[in-house]
């Protein structure tokens, strides 16, 4: 187990990272791998299935051999666990059969506290702009601090990852500090800066000293979350954005050149997840960097 940061002493002990073998899942996992070995961690590589009709009847009727699908998916998981460096010697390799959204939550559980890592094509046939289904509805299920890696994060050529500036995103209201820790932690872990940025909807500006009200409420909290010493050592920098949650952050991604993003989902939130075109899905989805997000209560 390792503790990520000084001031909060973030307890970790494994990365689990989902894969499905695509494209996508390659960034992340070359973003689990590091984190694995910098902070020291057991990396857990995982794929979900559910057999074919074919393969159920195989296992079924004679009760002990395993159908080739099984096998098949379990030689590439390994295969593909055997390439990926790890803190604590070799990768594991995990096979798990059922639905993602409940069986990777259900490992994060049973090997906490974890670091769930995801890789997401960012689009479906439905919405091509949204995170893609089975990422997303892992996300919903584990209140864990998970990392997904988007279609739009550049790939990673080197061996180790070069994190420069966190950007701390939040809506503005003293709920969303609960992720505040991890954004210190991690800074502190890496020795780099936070951006703090307060998005307020406009809707919520009704009249010219409410916007200072929202900001005192939440840096009051903040003060009581973030110890001064953590906030001198990250010099973090602080703004203040009126609009919508997704353009205002995908923008300072860019102009700021932020390496990783961290948001803290409450079903409530400007950031909630209860619906998928609005929230934290296609910020995740369209963002160039990796986002970290901490889930406070069930979603």
């Amino acid at each position: 187990m390792s503790i990520i940061g000084k001031s909060f002493g973030i307890l970790i002990e494994s990365v689990i990272f989902a894969t499905d073998f695509s494209p996508a899942s390659k960034g992340a996992a070359i973003y689990a791998s590091n984190l694995a070995v910098y902070f020291h961690l057991n990396l857990i590589v995982t794929h979900c299935f559910s057999l074919s009709q074919a393969a159920l009847e195989v296992e079924v009727e004679t009760g002990k051999h395993r159908s080739k699908q099984r096998t098949d998916l379990e030689n590439l998981l390994k295969n593909t666990a055997l390439v990926l460096p790890s803190g604590e010697g070799k990768s594991e390799a995990i096979l798990l059969e059922g639905d993602p959204h409940e069986v990777v939550p259900a490992l994060a559980y049973e090997r906490s506290p974890a670091l769930v890592v995801l890789g997401t094509h960012g689009r479906n046939a439905v919405d091509r702009l949204l995170l893609g289904s089975v990422a997303e509805s892992i996300l919903r299920r584990f209140n864990g601090p998970a990392l997904t890696v988007g279609p739009h994060v550049s790939a990673v050529l080197s061996k180790q990852l070069s994190f420069r500036r966190i950007l701390y995103a939040t809506d503005g209201y003293p709920e969303s500090v609960h992720a505040a820790p991890f954004a210190v932690a991690f800074a502190e872990a890496y020795g780099i800066e936070i951006d703090v940025l307060h998005v307020v909807r406009s809707d919520q500006i009704d009249h010219p000293d409410r916007l200072h009200e929202i900001q005192q409420r939440f840096y009051s909290a903040l003060d009581a979350t973030v110890p001064l010493h953590a906030k001198e050592f990250c010099d973090p920098r602080s703004f203040v954005e009126v609009g919508e949650a997704q353009d205002r952050i995908l923008k300072h991604i860019d102009e700021r050149k932020i390496d990783l993003l961290v948001l803290g989902l409450k079903r409530n939130s400007h950031f909630g997840m209860e619906n998928r075109t609005k929230g934290a899905f296609p910020i995740i989805a369209m963002a160039s960097c990796a986002v970290l997000t901490i889930a406070d209560g069930s979603i």
